[in-house]
């Protein structure tokens, strides 16, 4: 009779146990959230640098008693066109938005915004990512809810279009509108 060496159960048995911890951590509560250290705090700094043309972003906006919306985009981002219709019909429904341009080249930014519309009440310009870590933000598109009182409330990471828009973000901002 022959011997199964237990180096030919061991490669099995080890995928097995990966999988299973897969399976468990997707299913884990809360594993669609990436989580934002700065909910709950005061929002970070923000450069007051302005793409030219533009007014810039103060802190004065982040605390004004109003909701805001903290968008951070670029030109050279597929996910940042597809978000920008709905940037355009909040800021039309009269939530208000400031833009962080970052890692992009002025004159992209400025083209994009003339040819396809401005959502927002002032655009800062962050074209080495400085205020983009600062806030967190590993990649655009990213969105934050921020208080009137200037506590960030809720950090949205990817495009505003879609079930996760949807199902996360759209409820997140009601809350903070209706507060």
């Amino acid at each position: 009779m022959a011997k199964i060496s237990p180096l030919m159960v061991l490669p099995p048995l080890m995928f097995a146990a990966f999988a299973a911890l897969a399976f468990f951590g997707m299913h884990r509560e809360g594993a669609d959230r990436l989580e934002s250290k700065f909910e709950g705090k005061p929002a970070p700094a923000m450069t007051d640098v302005a793409l030219p043309g533009y007014d810039p972003i103060t802190r004065e906006m982040l605390t004004s008693g109003e909701v805001t919306l903290v968008n951070f985009w670029a030109s050279w981002c597929p996910p940042c066109r597809a978000e920008h219709p709905k940037l355009l019909e909040m800021a039309d429904q009269g939530i208000r938005i400031v833009g962080v341009n970052f890692k992009d080249q002025e004159g992209n930014a400025r083209s994009y915004l003339a040819d396809d519309g401005n959502p927002f009440l002032a655009v800062a310009f962050d074209p080495a990512g400085r205020t983009a870590i600062d806030w967190g933000v590993t990649g655009p598109p990213e969105t934050f809810i921020v208080g009137g009182d200037g506590t960030v409330l809720f950090k949205f990471v990817g495009p505003l279009v879609g079930s996760d828009y949807e199902q996360r973000f759209v409820p997140a901002l009601e809350q903070a509108l209706a507060d």
